[in-house]
């Protein structure tokens, strides 16, 4: 049911990017925009998470460039991948003080994982480790191929529809088709995306609770990453809002119209959710990371 569900929802994008292209451009835009399309399914699902990985500003981490805060991050990260049984992920960091995480890649052995400098310095070694979790549980999960690949091809539906404000059709309606297909478009593949990220949060939050053993880590980070997210703009997301529903939280909840279409579940909920499995992990009572202590885990 599960594979079925994300060829359906990618199937749903590319019906949007054709449609789009027949009401530009009747049945040539419907044509070119169909084969358009099949490029970019076959380019997504080679290359998704390379583009998302250039888009974001991601760098890789290398060992003799690393600091000692980073290297000890990169080795816990994938020590929590030995541990849950997956190949070690490339690991990248993006250079934002926007706190805030998220995976990519076609299957696990293709994998990446990227975090903020922003997260590094706001969240302790714990908290860090369950948002990491949370990024692994996701890699196992399978998830990454469906978030990744529809992250490009709704980026490209939004930008197909603005082009229609320029060259729509004026047997089809001239301007107000135009202006219609550039508010309808990007939301439909907004409601696409939705769909596909909300349910793989809650999922994600849980296994990645089993991976670092300690569920009130992720939730306590999350707490953090929130209000983080909403006190830091995220400039490169803000220019690339289709890879929203990739970040662990969003990474665009410091513009007040967001809340209107959310990728993500409401962080209250997910955490509420995490101490509920605290509490049937027997971890109620375990310590999680002390809010009052300084900033960062590496000091």
């Amino acid at each position: 049911m599960a594979t079925l569900k994300t060829f359906s929802l990618l199937a749903m994008l590319t019906a949007l990017f054709v449609g789009v292209g027949f009401l530009i451009g009747g049945q040539t835009g419907l044509l070119i925009a169909f084969a358009v399309a099949a490029v970019m399914n076959f380019v997504s699902y080679w290359n998704a998470d390379k583009i998302v990985l250039r888009m974001q500003g991601a760098r890789e981490v290398r060992p003799e460039e690393a600091s000692p805060m980073i290297r000890t991050f990169v080795q816990d990260t994938q020590a929590m991948a030995r541990s849950a049984g997956l190949p070690a992920p490339r690991v990248y960091i993006i250079d934002t003080q926007q706190p805030n995480a998220f995976a990519t890649g076609r299957n696990p052995k293709n994998a990446a994982v990227a975090a903020t400098t922003g997260l590094l310095n706001m969240l302790s070694r714990e908290e860090t480790a369950g948002v990491m979790a949370h990024e692994l549980a996701h890699v196992g999960n399978r998830d990454t191929l469906t978030m990744t690949v529809t992250a490009t091809l709704a980026g490209a539906i939004g930008m197909l529809a603005n082009f229609a404000l320029f060259f729509g059709n004026r047997q089809r309606g001239g301007i107000v088709a135009a202006l219609a297909i550039m508010i309808i478009a990007p939301l439909a593949a907004g409601l696409v995306q939705m769909a596909i990220s909300r349910s793989r949060e809650y999922e994600a939050d849980r296994r990645g609770a089993e991976i670092c053993g300690n569920p009130l880590w992720l939730a306590s980070a999350l707490a953090k990453i929130e209000r983080g997210a909403r006190a830091t703009l995220n400039q490169r997301a803000e220019q690339n809002p289709a890879m929203a529903h990739m970040y662990i939280i969003n990474p665009l909840a410091g513009r007040r119209g967001d809340a209107l279409f959310s990728t993500h579940p409401a962080t209250a909920n997910r955490i509420e959710a995490l101490h509920r499995l605290a509490v049937e992990m027997r971890q109620a009572d375990s310590p999680a990371a002390d809010p009052g202590r300084a900033a960062g885990p590496w000091g």
